[in-house]
């Protein structure tokens, strides 16, 4: 069998110090640990016939998992969740690791990938629904699929951005772009990230989230905490949707 590569050379062709350290390329998890271990797995990875397209795919099936997951009452839905969610990041680092020691960067990667980030966040925002309904198809559930809509709303957004730059014949948008010209609007968004909350629009941090409001209900034998932070994380993303839309046609993004 080939020997593995060393981690600092394995490191360094992997993990790009550029993404690393874009605002926008790489999610806080990634930099505070997953990164870590995902070199690990990419290390032993790397020396089989396994494909990054494999890979993504695998990272896909753990994200609607994830949401799939929240369909078991009790307890055992929201940690069953929240692990599935940190497979679907860990996979997530690993596959575009492989792809860049191996060589195999590909659009079909990339858009598979940007799926999977579509279906596993909403996945888990409808599964809420169905987790704080606790039986049947009430309010709770179409709060949920809202929710997960607004998810998608968002990602959309930003991604669109690249698609008109594309067509336009434009480089992709650098981190510098991404400021809002408007000084109110920016004062405005400074608030915002100083409070994090745009953070719960993602499936990493709604996991964490849902899995400590389940051990609120687990405490209080019932489902209000839960339904609760459904009402959360829906009233984030509708808040967001216009917002990150404002601060899209306000900064240069689309210059």
């Amino acid at each position: 069998m080939v020997a593995a590569p060393v981690l600092e050379e394995l490191r360094e062709v992997c993990q790009p110090r550029a993404k690393l350290a874009s605002r926008n390329g790489e999610h806080w998890a990634g930099r505070l640990y997953m990164r870590k271990i995902s070199l690990r797995l990419t290390r032993q990875l790397v020396r089989t016939p396994v494909t990054p397209d494999q890979l993504t795919w695998t990272m896909v099936v753990c994200g609607i998992a994830s949401g799939a997951a929240l369909l078991i009452p009790g307890l055992t839905g929201p940690v069953l969740a929240a692990v599935l969610m940190q497979l679907f990041l860990l996979f997530d680092c690993v596959d575009g690791e492989v792809a860049r020691w191996k060589g195999r960067n590909s659009a079909t990667g990339i858009y598979v990938d940007r799926l999977g980030a579509y279906l596993a966040d909403a996945a888990l925002m409808a599964g809420a629904g169905f987790h704080a309904a606790r039986s049947g198809f009430g309010g709770w559930v179409s709060l949920g699929l809202a929710t997960a809509l607004g998810v998608v709303l968002l990602k959309a957004s930003t991604d669109l951005v690249d698609v008109a730059r594309a067509r336009r014949g434009l480089t992709v948008v650098d981190d510098e772009s991404t400021r809002p010209r408007s000084q109110g609007v920016a004062a405005v968004r400074r608030l915002a990230a100083a409070f994090k909350l745009h953070r719960l629009t993602n499936g990493i941090e709604a996991s964490l989230l849902l899995l400590a409001a389940a051990v609120g209900d687990t405490i209080t034998g019932g489902a209000d905490v839960t339904r609760w932070a459904l009402i959360a994380l829906a009233a984030i993303t509708w808040v967001m949707v216009p917002a990150h839309l404002l601060s899209i046609l306000s900064s240069s993004r689309l210059r």
